[in-house]
């Protein structure tokens, strides 16, 4: 269909096509580059055809292609970002970088990994798209790959560090660190950690409460499960951990908040006390952790000062692509509920009794 087609009015019932600059320019009766000067508010028309061609406009119900100017000065103003479906941390990471990125006049552009959807083609689909940076949340890239993204475009890499690379992450190290020296002072000794598997910095966490065990003389105590960041890794955790052991934890710190709830469902499920018999803590906050039935002791992420930090790297970049790579890690913030509490008397493992000496 070419731009002499006819283009129906807004408000018909079947619109063939999508109003175009040149039947603006002779629905107003000028030139096309004089429409054109009009819509860059550039000098060169009058007030009179302006108004001409801004009405002629309004009645096609045409709008300016601004993407396709900004692609044409090689700018895009669009921020690529990569996400994960179902999680819920990340989508308050996204709402806050649609609010930091409109503010700076950058449009938001989603893409997300799923079972069948890698995060590889989600990324190449950003690119295809001439987004002008990326925003990946918690990537799974290996960092050389990552490196080589950097080298391609302006990158920051949010909830993971990686050398050389723009980044905004939490103190994973610390957060964990905190919510176990929460639950020692509690009086708790048997502390079990679920952890995130092979999920972004879940070695930062695992370190983290392996840290604060030790710290205080329960290096032998430290007894971790291979998990991941979803509900299903906390209902195996659960499983197992009430399969028959005499002496089971009195407390578990899970990967996230995603993994916890998994777990605290099932104890509750399975008529466990929680935190009377057993504390359950996660990690990151998340909206349904601060819900009354719930009521998570967990680890809050900061996400709008996440989302600022990454924009703001994003603009450094593009503003100065030889400018050195940032490295923001924030401080985490432990949020106790009613989930945690202290440890049982009666769990405290008891001493080994004395062998009675022989009379004589």
């Amino acid at each position: 269909m070419s731009d002499t087609d006819p283009v129906d009015a807004p408000g018909s019932a079947a619109p063939r096509r999508r109003p175009t600059m040149a039947d603006v320019a002779a629905r107003a009766g000028v030139s096309r580059a004089l429409v054109s000067i009009v819509f860059r508010d550039r000098p060169g028309a009058s007030a009179a055809t302006r108004t001409r061609v801004r009405a002629a406009a309004a009645e096609l119900g045409y709008t300016p292609d601004s993407a396709a100017r900004l692609l044409a000065c090689g700018r895009s103003r669009t921020i690529g970002v990569l996400t994960t479906v179902g999680e819920p941390f990340e989508a308050a990471l996204i709402e806050h970088l649609y609010a930091e990125a409109g503010r700076h006049g950058y449009g938001v552009l989603l893409s997300a990994r799923t079972p069948g959807h890698d995060e590889r083609t989600a990324v190449d689909e950003l690119l295809a798209h001439r987004c002008e940076a990326l925003v990946l949340l918690g990537p799974e890239a290996p960092d050389a790959e990552l490196t080589a993204l950097a080298r391609r475009t302006a990158l920051v890499v949010v909830g993971r560090g990686v050398r050389g690379v723009d980044s905004a992450q939490t103190d994973d190290e610390a957060g964990l660190r905190a919510v176990t020296e929460h639950l020692i002072a509690a009086g708790h000794r048997r502390i079990t950690h679920v952890d995130g598997g092979p999920g972004p910095n879940a070695a930062a966490r695992r370190d983290g409460y392996t840290a604060a065990m030790t710290a205080a003389g329960l290096a032998d105590e430290v007894h971790v499960l291979p998990g991941a960041y979803d509900e299903e890794a906390g209902i195996a955790a659960a499983h197992r951990l009430l399969a028959g052991d005499p002496a089971p934890p009195t407390a578990v710190v899970a990967g996230n908040d995603r993994c916890a709830i998994g777990l605290l469902d099932t104890l509750r499920r399975s008529g466990v006390d929680v935190p009377g018999r057993m504390s359950v803590a996660g990690y990151n906050d998340d909206r349904v952790s601060r819900l009354a039935h719930v009521d998570l002791t967990t680890v809050r992420q900061d996400t709008a000062a996440l989302a600022r930090g990454a924009v703001d790297a994003v603009r450094a970049r593009l503003d100065d692509p030889a400018t050195g790579p940032v490295e923001l890690v924030l401080d985490p913030h432990l949020v106790v509920r009613g989930t945690t509490g202290p440890a049982r008397r009666a769990a405290v493992r008891p001493k080994p009794a004395r062998r009675p000496r022989r009379a004589g």
